[in-house]
């Protein structure tokens, strides 16, 4: 196999690219650090809580909608459970499967960092662009996002390709 090196103008796009995600990764984390005491993972998954319905979703889900592995996501959800941020529940159906649930606290601390959040978002990026580049930024985001999950012309990623992805459990009762 041949490698597919990367044309000089690929090189300076990808390094754009991961340059830009680092410090935006950075804005995000320091902001939230100081407004909420939390990581940005964890702000994610309190709005991935907050946007379920009733405020609760199976860990499964919650992994594959965070884009991290299942431990990764039990000691985030460990942690914020110890802040009384999440609340697990047990699956009456399925004893290996559990959910995780939005507490009113979490859901208070979430509307308090929201508005910090969103400043910084717009700080960072979109007070930076045109229209036309916002557009731009959703069409190769998206483009991106569903190759690497895989869309009607590639392949799906296997479970074992993607460590968030695993067999649904039969947990699906009332949500």
């Amino acid at each position: 196999m041949t490698t597919r090196w990367l044309t000089p103008k690929e090189q300076s796009a990808w390094r754009a690219y991961i340059s830009a995600t680092n410090l935006l990764d950075d804005a995000l984390d320091r902001q939230l650090q100081q407004d909420a005491g939390m990581p940005h993972l964890y702000y994610g998954i309190l709005v991935s809580l907050s946007e379920a319905p009733d405020r609760r979703l199976r860990m499964t889900d919650l992994a594959e909608k965070s884009k991290i592995t299942r431990s990764r996501l039990t000691y985030a959800v460990t942690r914020l459970e110890k802040d009384g941020l999440i609340r697990r529940e047990d699956c009456q159906w399925d004893k290996r499967s559990s959910f995780a649930a939005l507490t009113d606290e979490g859901m208070a601390v979430l509307e308090r960092a929201a508005p910090g959040h969103v400043e910084t978002v717009r700080a960072a990026v979109f007070d930076h662009l045109s229209a036309e580049q916002v557009a731009q930024l959703e069409e190769i985001s998206s483009v991106i996002a569903r190759a690497l999950e895989g869309d009607a012309s590639t392949p799906r990623p296997t479970s074992d390709e993607v460590p968030w992805r695993r067999r649904s459990s039969p947990c699906s009762g009332p949500s």
